[in-house]
């Protein structure tokens, strides 16, 4: 659970896909030795049509596998080895090589509860069992809040991750079924095993966070009235690519979705440096898919990280890029970040433990975070305290291996985020007709401020890379770098 990193979720649209596309037009290259089948982003210039560029991919012996006509982008295969500079002219600005660029999906560790404890804990007000243990719906009014509003059916959230288990008794009446995909090689599959999980339960610990059903059975979400969608982003060896975050941001648009969550980072890079010549183009294409389901009306919340990076400064980056060999990139500026979280109209969130303070591992950075949610924090919970694994957050869970559903415990931005989207989801439902701007600042501005902690904040001295390894300083007044606006509040956006 310690160190998460970001899960690369995505969402794909009612775009034009076409398997196996024949184009007309060019001549073909002179033969070479093929290469490995690639997968490449194509991008046409900006507000262009594909056709040229399509052209050109099909001069340069690739294949067109999904077209998104709406922002000119395509995602193609090839296995000419010399594609990139065939395929380059007119019609097209630019074009990379995704081979590489799939983030390793680190789970970390669920602690699963007893079929027993599920069972016969004590329930609540709510009638949920496990209620209890979830330390973090009181600590942001979420009964308060059901009593007023618990969510709308037509309210839909698109969890960008690794897939819902649909037979979840918590989950089963909650997906939406109709608007789920996989967009696993950039490409939908709406059939119910594509999006279902089949590596990695993050997904399904995700959707319960948002709208676990109030059932009787195990635990609540934050909103249960709504509908979740999976949007299948995590391949089965654990690999999030940029072509699937853009199939899913586009997948969200289309099908009418009103917040996504985003529980990842994209490209195996932390940071994603708009002036590097590979990772640019990730860079445009993720920024114009954004951009449109903006337009479509979808609010993106996503995680800040779980480095204890300050974003707001230069950073020395020296873990990425994570599925091969680290390479160590100093004094990083702001031309270089966390994508998607810092992209414009984001909400970015950070985590807060059990006492309300910012968690170790938690990202943080005076203006790019917007908003805090309980994420967990298993190492403390006052100076010198121990700490247990109910400090993190209980929410459903698959079992891969057993292919058993269940109740667990995680912890990391990855969890503070759909408190987030949850408490979005609340705020629609309440409020019909918010636009993604409105909706944004509406959070910020219900949230309850959370005052810096003085001085530098070190909760556990000596842990992991030496002394003061998870220092950190806290910048700003009531709107500050560790938690924003404050802490979401679900009762606040529905009274």
């Amino acid at each position: 659970m310690k160190n998460l990193r970001r899960k690369t979720l995505a969402a794909a649209s009612a775009v034009t896909l076409g398997v196996g596309l024949a184009v007309a037009g060019g001549v073909a290259p002179a033969a070479s030795a093929a290469g490995p089948d690639t997968t490449f982003l194509v991008l046409a210039p900006q507000g262009a049509k594909t056709d040229k560029a399509a052209a050109r991919v099909a001069a340069a012996n690739g294949t067109v596998v999904a077209s998104y006509d709406q922002i000119g982008v395509l995602v193609v295969r090839s296995t000419n080895p010399d594609f990139v500079t065939d395929v380059a002219g007119a019609g097209v600005d630019s074009v990379a090589s995704t081979a590489g660029l799939g983030t390793a999906l680190d789970e970390g560790e669920t602690l699963e509860v007893s079929a027993a404890e599920a069972a016969n804990t004590t329930a609540d007000p709510t009638k949920e069992p496990l209620f209890g243990q979830q330390w973090d719906m009181p600590m942001i009014d979420v009964p308060q809040a059901h009593a007023v509003n618990a969510g709308r059916a037509d309210v839909v959230v698109g969890v960008l991750d690794s897939g819902i288990s649909s037979s979840h008794p918590d989950l089963a009446s909650q997906i939406a079924k109709n608007k789920s995909t996989s967009c696993i090689g950039g490409v939908t599959d709406t059939t119910e095993s594509a999006w279902n999980p089949t590596t990695s339960d993050h997904g399904t610990h995700v959707a319960g966070t948002i709208a676990a059903a109030v059932n009787g059975v195990g635990v609540t979400g934050v909103a249960p009235g709504v509908k979740v969608a999976a949007v299948k982003v995590v391949n089965d060896d654990g690999y999030i690519f940029p072509e699937a975050a853009v199939c899913g941001f586009m997948w969200a648009a289309e099908q009418g979705m009103q917040v996504t969550n985003n529980s990842y980072y994209i490209d195996p890079w932390q940071l994603n440096c708009r002036n590097d010549a590979r990772q640019r183009p990730v860079w445009k294409a993720v920024q114009r898919a954004l951009r449109y389901s903006q337009g479509k009306g979808v609010l993106h919340v996503a995680s800040a990280g779980n480095s204890n990076w300050d974003l707001a400064h230069k950073i020395t980056d020296t873990g990425s890029p994570n599925n091969g060999t680290p390479e160590e990139r100093e004094n990083l500026t702001n031309s270089c970040l966390i994508l998607p979280g810092e992209a414009p109209g984001v909400v970015t969130v950070s985590a807060v433990g059990p006492t309300g303070q910012k968690s170790y591992y938690s990202s943080y950075g005076q203006g790019v975070v917007e908003v805090t949610a309980p994420g967990g924090d298993t190492r403390f919970r006052t100076r010198g305290a121990s700490s247990t694994p109910s400090d993190g957050i209980l929410s459903t869970t698959y079992n891969t291996a057993t292919k058993t559903n269940g109740w667990g415990f995680k912890q990391g931005t990855s969890m503070s985020s759909p408190h987030a989207a949850g408490v979005a989801a609340l705020a629609v439902s309440a409020h019909p007709g918010m636009a993604p701007g409105q909706l944004s600042a509406f959070l910020g501005n219900t949230a309850e401020a959370i005052s810096c902690p003085g001085g530098i904040y070190n909760p556990v001295p000596l842990i992991a890379a030496g002394p003061n390894a998870y220092d950190a300083t806290c910048s700003g007044g009531k709107r500050n770098g560790f938690y924003g606006a404050g802490m979401v509040n679900a009762y606040n956006v529905v009274k």
